[in-house]
């Protein structure tokens, strides 16, 4: 984890419901296959968090061996590019005829400032949303109410309905929050395609002075 990140997680880690996440999260570790590894659940907060400029909310880890990292929508390089971020790929080579990634890693987006934070951060083994309702969407919350009261002029990506819900909490008078379906093959041509998020979030940052994202 990034220094800037340290005060604000110490306090959340001392919370009661804090402990009894970790409570359950020992036991589960111990017990049955967990997605990511331990030492990268908190993968997504090694970006500095002065230099955060967008956030990227998903929902949970990919449940598959190898494919969860630490990092929303993004597998390692050896994996193959999963269907939403097929589809995430898709929108921006609409909007700026093609996209930089050439795997499903997207560590070089968190680089540039880009953080890519899950609702909630483990997963069992093949159990989709299987760790909901244990205490990481308290601590998400916290996360993104801690963004909007820190920084300034930051891009929330909102994509479906649990990232969606955290609309409420973030000033829009001063941060960019831009909406739409999920980018998963069931919802992307509900409204995820042609939403324009990539373009619109960069002419955001340009307007605020900052560099905007390479895609």
């Amino acid at each position: 984890m990034h220094e800037s990140w340290k005060p604000f997680l110490e306090a959340e880690f001392a919370k009661p419901y804090f402990h009894e996440l970790s409570e359950f999260l020992h036991e589960a570790y111990a017990t049955k296959t967990v997605f990511p590894a331990k030492s990268q659940v908190f993968q997504a907060f090694t970006t500095d968090l002065a230099k955060v400029k967008v956030v990227i909310l998903g929902q949970d880890p990919y449940h598959t061996p190898g494919a969860a990292h630490g990092l929303a929508f993004s597998v390692p390089n050896s994996q193959p590019i999963p269907p939403s971020l097929i589809n995430i790929y898709r929108e921006i080579d609409a909007e700026y005829g093609k996209h930089r990634s050439k795997t499903g890693n997207l560590s070089d987006w968190q680089a540039q400032g880009v953080l890519l934070l899950n609702n909630v951060l483990t997963v069992e083994a093949h159990k989709a949303g299987s760790h909901r309702g244990k205490g990481w969407e308290t601590f998400t919350e916290a996360v993104v109410r801690h963004l909007n009261e820190k920084r300034e002029h930051l891009v929330f990506l909102l994509w479906g309905r649990d990232a969606r819900s955290k609309a409420s909490m973030i000033d829009q008078t001063k941060h960019l929050v831009l909406e739409s379906p999920h980018p998963s093959p069931l919802s992307a041509h509900s409204g995820f395609f042609g939403n324009g998020h990539f373009r619109k979030a960069n002419e955001y940052l340009a307007q605020n002075g900052l560099e905007e994202i390479i895609w």
